[in-house]
Parts: C-alpha cells; structure tokens; sequence
C-alpha cells in the first residue's frame, strides 16, 4: 500500500488498510489500481449519463450515435456492425436503434448491397444532436482531468493503454 498524507486518503485507502489488518500476507497492490479505476468508471459513467440526459439521450444511446458519427460519410452501418463496435447483444442494439429510430435521429433502411440486411444511418437531427452531445461530454472528462494537470494526464493516459493492451493479450 503507499502512503498517503490523511488529507489525500480515498476510500480505497481504507479497503486496503481494512485488508492489510485482516490478511497482512496479501499484496493489494493491485486492487488499489484496479479498485480506483472501478470507482473511477462508475462516477465519470454517472457525470456522462447526466451530461447526455441534456440531450434527452443516454450514454448508450450516445454510444451508438457517436459509433454512426465517427464510422464518416454517409454516416451509415449494419446492425451488426453497430453490435459488434460497441459489444450488445443484437437484442440490446434493437432497443437502442428503437428509441432512436423514434427520436428522428436515425433511420433504418434496407442495404442497397445486401437484400437481407439493413443499414442504420444517422439523421440531419441525430448528426447535429450527438456533435453537440460529444462536447459537452468531453468538457466533463477534461473537467474531471484537469485536476492531474497535462502533463499527469497524459502519463496516466500512456500507462492505462500499456495496462489495457497487456489485458487484451
């Protein structure tokens, strides 16, 4: 466990601390990155949900906007391609394109190329919506950063790829 002054203790501290009086033969090394990281994921999951409600979108939803958004012109793709990009079950991905569909800010069409299939594409109103929705979440994340400052940012940025791309061994 390192030291920290009290005033700079985090709730992790304390976990470790807890284990370290019950079980001083573990190394909890490892859960004090990785049970930050959880914590972290889930308040900045809360702060980006509330930034997205704005739009009248959740995060999920927004995930699948900004998938159409960043796959280019003509801001088209399968189902299945939107399914296997964001990781959803083609039931989960059938209830977001739903509400979405609803909203006007994309529209299903058959595939010109594939008479099965369909394409997914996003709409004038689901184009201007999530560029909009893409600020205001990305001011959130670099609120939330500024406290390590750039150059911090950055290092942690390079270790969490290094941490990411040996777990994905």
């Amino acid at each position: 466990m390192s030291e920290r002054p009290e005033q700079r203790k985090d709730p992790v501290d304390a976990i470790v601390e807890q284990w370290a009086t019950v079980r001083p033969d573990l190394d909890t090394a490892a859960m004090e990155v990785f049970g930050r990281v959880f914590r972290l994921a889930r308040a900045m999951g809360d702060r980006m949900e509330r930034a997205y409600a704005g739009y009248g979108i959740s995060r999920g939803e927004f995930d699948v906007l900004a998938t159409l958004r960043r796959s280019g012109e003509p801001y088209a793709l399968s189902p299945r391609g939107l399914s296997a990009t964001l990781m959803l079950t083609t039931g989960g991905m059938t209830g977001r394109l739903d509400k979405l569909e609803r909203a006007g800010l994309l529209r299903r069409s058959p595939d010109p190329h594939d008479r099965r299939g369909l394409k997914v594409t996003l709409t004038e109103q689901g184009l201007r919506l999530v560029d909009e929705a893409v600020g205001a979440g990305l001011a959130v994340q670099t609120e939330a950063l500024s406290a390590l400052g750039a150059e911090r940012a950055g290092q942690l940025a390079d270790l969490l790829r290094d941490l990411l791309l040996a777990t994905e061994r």
